[in-house]
């Protein structure tokens, strides 16, 4: 049995990622770049932003530190304005929490994961937040989860991760930690084969927690 569980957020519990994608690529349109979705996958996953793809059209760095603010502004909009709810998440969460314990491990920036959570009830199931300012080094290090591990007072063993993107998962396995693949529309393409399980929603999760060995 898993008796601690460790969440991914966003793709995880909220759908964010594409909106996050999406602030990235309407920032970059302002200075002509053109966002090729499949290389920000790719560099998503080896834990690499959008600004690679700036970096290669020529915009030099003033400019990037610029965009990253105009970046945030229209995330932050979207997470605002746009539907980021994933069925079934609390239904789960709240039958999870009665087996193990959770707690949530993103590379989400602080601010961000405020406003989301400002009117939703997700956090009254974890017995902690990890968010970007809480570590040095962000996935796919390992150090995002092996400081919730630590937090925990937790074996490795008794740990499954829950992770939607191939960096995330990077991150999970370098820690030495099982990890569960959610599926998300907007990474399905990504490599998951070093995953343990793979499931299609949360609510799978408690036979998996339930019955690891």
């Amino acid at each position: 049995m898993k008796r601690y569980v460790l969440f991914d957020h966003d793709g995880v519990l909220v759908d964010t990622e594409y909106w996050y994608f999406m602030a990235g690529q309407r920032a970059l349109s302002r200075v002509g770049v053109v966002v090729d979705r499949d290389q920000y996958l790719v560099d998503m996953s080896l834990g690499r932003g959008i600004w690679v793809q700036a970096r290669a059209a020529g915009v030099d760095d003033p400019t990037i530190d610029k965009l990253r603010e105009v970046r945030d502004a229209y995330y932050q909009e979207y997470l605002r304005t746009e539907p980021i709810e994933i069925d079934g998440v609390v239904d789960a969460l709240a039958e999870l929490s009665q087996h193990a314990r959770l707690a949530i491990v993103t590379t989400s920036k602080r601010a961000d994961f405020e406003l989301i959570h400002q009117s939703r009830n997700i956090r009254q199931y974890m017995d902690f937040v990890l968010v970007r300012e809480d570590y040095t080094h962000a996935k796919p290090d390992p150090e995002p989860y092996l400081a919730a591990l630590s937090r925990f007072g937790a074996a490795k063993e008794d740990a499954l991760v829950v992770e939607d993107s191939n960096r995330g998962l990077r991150s999970a396995v370098a820690a030495g930690i099982d990890c569960a693949v959610v599926r998300n529309e907007f990474t399905k393409s990504q490599d998951f084969s070093q995953a343990r399980y793979r499931v299609e929603r949360l609510a799978e999760l408690k036979d998996i927690v339930i019955a690891a060995d």
